[in-house]
């Protein structure tokens, strides 16, 4: 919806590590519970500037946009926003299914995350993979996602097997909320495999943990035929293409959760609504960003795919291609 000049306050000018981000309509009302504005959006991402730039860093980036607020429609946007300074970077990424090519955002400096909030961005959804070689993923991505009728304490067990499995096989998980109702863990990888293998590489570990919680963990390919009360190991989210909320994003809700870091000796106690644009620049300016250790801790996917080709040759199916849910480009 259109808004009359000056309706929402008038243009404010920042000054971001040296460029100039213009910000209009800044007190636009974005989050309808605690009436957190547009300015006061860019505010936070500027109070967790080192953690967000890392989590977007040299990847593509899908942008969720919310031009009236959260409240209002949700615009999914692959290309770069129009009318972009000179200064902002992309990287051409190619989608096959549909014959087209598309530029989207490459975050390199805080400067481009303030900008993309002023063209209403409110999620920032990165690839796995970076600009240098956007077809070799460097990051496998654990996604802990509650059926509609899992309690909460049951993603918390997934959390802490996903744990347990991690130090056995020496890999470094770097948990998150996911700003909704589940739990992340990140863990970097070389970039030496394509989307297929890292895929592949998940739901081994996936399945893994299924077999240490069968009660709570499912990994069923169609959400008919899962449990309601389980948790999916959404393996998929390694997919090419297949993007989740970045470290330190916010959530399109009304209260404004984010995508927060956590140390694993939180998952039993975290309460995700509690993690919002109102609380974690307190939280982050006394403990840093929890990930900042995330690139100095590369793990091989030897072993993964070692349990991969186990389950194949006892009969388990490798996985379907997923279905391409992002839309056109």
């Amino acid at each position: 919806m259109a808004s009359r000049k000056g309706e929402f306050g008038e243009p404010v000018v920042l000054d971001v590590e040296g460029f100039d981000v213009r910000v209009s309509s800044p007190q636009r009302v974005y989050f309808a519970a605690r009436g957190e504005t547009k300015l006061d959006l860019v505010n936070y991402y500027l109070s967790v500037g080192d953690g967000i730039v890392r989590a977007l860093r040299e990847r593509p980036c899908m942008l969720h946009r919310f031009p009236d607020g959260v409240s209002g429609p949700k615009v999914h946007q692959k290309r770069l926003p129009r009318g972009a300074p000179p200064w902002v970077e992309t990287v051409r990424l190619h989608f096959p299914r549909y014959g087209l090519h598309a530029d989207e955002l490459c975050v390199t400096r805080l400067a481009d995350v303030a900008w993309a909030v002023q063209m209403s961005t409110v999620e920032f959804h990165p690839w796995n993979s970076r600009r240098a070689d956007t077809e070799k993923p460097d990051e496998w991505r654990i996604d802990l996602d509650p059926m509609p009728d899992a309690p909460f304490s049951r993603v918390r067990r997934a959390a802490q097997v996903t744990h347990e499995v991690l130090d056995e096989l020496g890999a470094v998980g770097w948990p998150k909320t996911s700003g909704g109702s589940g739990l992340h863990v990140y863990v970097r990888i070389a970039p030496d495999h394509g989307f297929g293998d890292v895929r592949r590489a998940a739901l081994a570990f996936a399945r893994e943990v299924e077999r240490r919680l069968p009660d709570d963990v499912t990994t069923t390919w169609w959400r008919k035929d899962r449990d309601p009360g389980a948790v999916f190991i959404d393996y998929n989210q390694n997919a090419r293409d297949h993007t989740i909320a970045a470290a330190y994003s916010v959530r399109g809700n009304a209260t404004g959760t984010v995508s927060t870091p956590i140390r694993w000796d939180e998952v039993d106690d975290v309460e995700p609504r509690e993690l919002t644009i109102a609380t974690v620049p307190a939280r982050f300016a006394a403990l840093g960003d929890l990930h900042a250790g995330i690139d100095d801790a590369v793990f091989d996917l030897a072993p993964l795919l070692e349990w991969a080709d186990r389950d194949e040759a006892q009969g388990a199916l490798p996985p379907p291609e997923p279905e391409d849910d992002t839309g056109r480009p």
